[in-house]
């Protein structure tokens, strides 16, 4: 995908997120990261956002970071909700060069940091990519 069709997405996905995101935006708290089983095993303090394992393509602008590889595109956008600075994370799977939106979190307050973000990421890009091979191989034993 070239730039301009990312920020095109991007566009669609944010003018209406409750079409693109029917469950709603994961709001990430010390319950979230529980659930995920981040707080179990220490990750978020000391893990590095170097394990990050897919590889991505930057773009930054004014408003919004890009990044985009040939699986996915994601946009971590910060901006103030209530007066409080946060970020939302869109993550989108790439299928047929066209992002299809997947989950959409928020951090804020003491998740609202890189770290946090980038170890959170990480936890969604592989469950995605966990339940998209599921769903390959199920299909194969259908066919």
């Amino acid at each position: 995908m070239n730039p301009n069709q990312l920020e095109e997405a991007y566009q669609e996905f944010s003018r209406d997120l409750t079409k693109w995101v029917p469950d709603g935006i994961l709001n990430v708290d010390l319950s979230l990261l529980h659930e995920l089983g981040l707080l179990n095993t220490g990750v978020l303090e000391h893990g590095t956002s170097d394990e990050l394992t897919h590889l991505f393509h930057v773009m930054e602008t004014p408003d919004k970071v890009t990044l985009f590889n040939q699986q996915f595109a994601i946009w971590i956008v910060p901006q103030l909700i209530n007066d409080t600075p946060s970020t939302l994370t869109y993550i989108s799977l790439l299928a047929q060069n066209k992002p299809n939106l997947e989950i959409v979190f928020a951090t804020s307050g003491v998740y609202n940091s890189p770290k946090y973000i980038l170890k959170i990421l990480q936890h969604f890009l592989e469950e995605v990519i966990d339940t998209e091979a599921t769903l390959s191989a199920m299909g194969k034993k259908q066919a």
